[in-house]
């Protein structure tokens, strides 16, 4: 089966729709790091050397890649990335190879076997 792992870099806030919209699209879980930092074009104010930025979360998702590209649009579309800056970013890469997924396997497969 081939795998894209979806990464989702967004504000702590847009976190639960973020992930309300993976799983609408056909994500079955995923994994969650929160309180990251994070940089655009601009340096984050500070005030009295305190950090003012907001936290963010991380969301990983590991897909079926036939429906990675919709569960990408539909991330961004539920975080705002394209109408509010600094709302955050998502992007895919491909897996060469993944274990631990033996549980997971057969629902991946008969969500997308039309797909497929």
């Amino acid at each position: 089966m081939d795998l894209k792992l979806i990464m989702a870099l967004v504000n702590e806030e847009k976190t639960e729709p973020v992930m309300q919209a993976a799983r609408d699209a056909g994500a079955t879980g995923a994994t969650i790091i929160t309180n990251v930092r994070g940089e655009g074009l601009t340096p984050g104010k500070s005030f009295l050397g305190l950090d003012l930025t907001a936290q963010r979360t991380v969301l990983m998702f590991l897909v079926a890649e036939p429906r990675a590209r919709s569960i990408l649009e539909t991330i961004a579309e539920a975080g705002q990335f394209d109408e509010e800056p600094g709302t955050g970013i998502a992007f895919q890469v491909s897996i060469e190879d993944a274990i631990g997924l033996k549980t997971q396997t057969p629902t991946i497969l008969s969500e997308i076997e039309d797909e497929v």
